[in-house]
């Protein structure tokens, strides 16, 4: 049974690789290196379509692929979607989770709340999400991925 540790701890390891992608913004190559290491660690894209849903996309806005996650957190010139500007790379000092809900299963955890992203003036921004998480090899990986800004009438 997956466990409400192991959904805090998956989250916890999510926020810290975004801060630590933005964090290596002045050095492309080591970005690149490390964003594909955190996709590959936090994302089941090896098992096919992960259903990842960014916050901020608006004509590309499913990201079913490796290279389209990359370049949402990443963007650069070999960009796979033209509108990204690099969304890990903003750079976010902190990232904090508030589950509202946890949903456990044997093999599955599926997560929603909102997310809190601290950038280097010290300005929160407050994001929406939902994870899917399953367990493979004893670690969560995500295969579904939706977060949008709260509704702003």
């Amino acid at each position: 049974m997956v466990t409400k540790e192991q959904v805090i701890e998956a989250q916890s390891a999510w926020g810290a690789g975004v801060v630590k992608i933005g964090s290596l913004r002045d050095d492309r190559l080591e970005c690149e290196s490390y964003a594909s290491a955190f996709i590959d660690k936090q994302y089941l894209f090896e098992a096919g379509p992960v259903l990842f849903k960014p916050t901020k996309c608006k004509e590309e806005q499913f990201r079913p692929t490796k290279a389209e996650a990359a370049s949402y957190f990443i963007a650069g010139e070999d960009r796979v979607c033209k509108e990204d500007g690099g969304f890990a790379i903003n750079p976010w000092t902190n990232v904090r989770f508030e589950n509202s809900n946890l949903i456990l299963e044997e093999n599955r955890a599926i997560a929603m709340g909102n997310y809190y992203f601290t950038d280097l003036e010290g300005n929160v921004a407050k994001v929406e999400y939902t994870f899917g998480y399953k367990l493979v090899d004893g670690e969560l990986k995500i295969d579904l991925h939706h977060s949008s800004f709260p509704y702003n009438p």
